[in-house]
């Protein structure tokens, strides 16, 4: 699946007031397209896109008004406010003040996956408060603003809650997502272990765990939790940091070599994950053992 980019967003971004932050450009993200950027005023209409736009106001209050004619609606936005326009759909919008923003764009299938394979309709928002998606999208910019490749399950997960988000809150109809309370089987949790043990040194997305015990990404998120009482992200996070520990006590490997070889982006992180997890460096590990 190709990665998503500006050509697949509904065009309010190509409006030559906005002026760009951060992007996922280049990140490899094939579910959703992410951008953080400040708006001037405008005044526009666009045709349909293929993915979903959702809109993060980090800034305001700004007055919206979206619809033509006699269906015009129009809303004062506070900051946290969010703005929806379903895939499929033609947009006619006017901005009446400038903006910070974070815009989301996710693809049919992945609002499909979080509802275990059928199809959803989302309905149009101005202004809705949705505490969840808020934090959701706020999480997704501050990985997207500071990378690095080890993350890549973490924002796959957070992609995967932002989609089962939106079905469950605005997804009109479409029938419920059933919640799996039944967690994985001893044996496809061991296949999912064996699989993070084989390639502990990469960035391995949802979607490959997900495959491998033939689970939808939702299925696999929700099942894997119920297992294990911790996210895939969580878990990957114990496995690497539990071989750095094990190779920085028993080897005399460089620290930067024993981060990479553990899927850490680089010595720094590593020393960051273990400060926070264990109250240690690397260096002090190595030392004490």
């Amino acid at each position: 699946m190709a990665e998503l980019g500006p050509a697949d967003t509904i065009g309010i971004l190509r409006q030559p007031g906005v002026r760009e932050r951060h992007t996922s450009a280049g990140l490899g993200w094939e579910r959703l397209y992410l951008s953080t950027q400040e708006e001037q005023p405008y005044r526009a209409t666009f045709d349909p896109a293929p993915t979903h736009a959702l809109i993060l106001h980090t800034s305001g209050p700004v007055t919206v008004r979206r619809g033509l004619r006699a269906s015009t609606h129009s809303r004062t936005i506070p900051a946290g406010g969010l703005f929806l326009q379903p895939a499929g759909r033609p947009l006619a919008v006017e901005l009446g003040g400038r903006l910070d923003t974070v815009h989301a764009y996710l693809t049919d299938a992945a609002l499909r996956e979080a509802n275990d394979g059928r199809p959803v309709e989302l309905s149009e928002q101005l202004g809705a408060a949705d505490p969840l998606a808020e934090q959701l999208l706020l999480a997704l910019a501050g990985a997207m603003g500071a990378w690095e490749p080890s993350a890549r399950t973490y924002t796959d997960h957070l992609t995967v809650m932002l989609a089962a988000q939106l079905v469950r809150r605005y997804g009109v109809r479409t029938a419920p997502c059933e919640d799996s309370r039944s967690g994985l089987s001893a044996h496809r949790l061991a296949i999912v272990r064996e699989l993070m043990e084989e390639r502990l040194a990469e960035p391995l997305p949802i979607t490959d765990l997900a495959a491998a015990v033939s689970l939808s990404c939702s299925q696999f998120t929700r099942q894997f939790r119920v297992s294990t009482g911790r996210t895939p992200h969580q878990f990957l996070l114990a496995l690497r940091l539990e071989r750095a520990c094990r190779m920085l006590r028993s080897g005399s490997a460089p620290i930067a070599e024993v981060a990479v070889a553990c899927g850490f982006s680089h010595q720094e992180h590593l020393t960051r994950v273990m400060r926070a997890r264990l109250g240690t460096t690397p260096a002090a590990l190595r030392r004490s053992g």
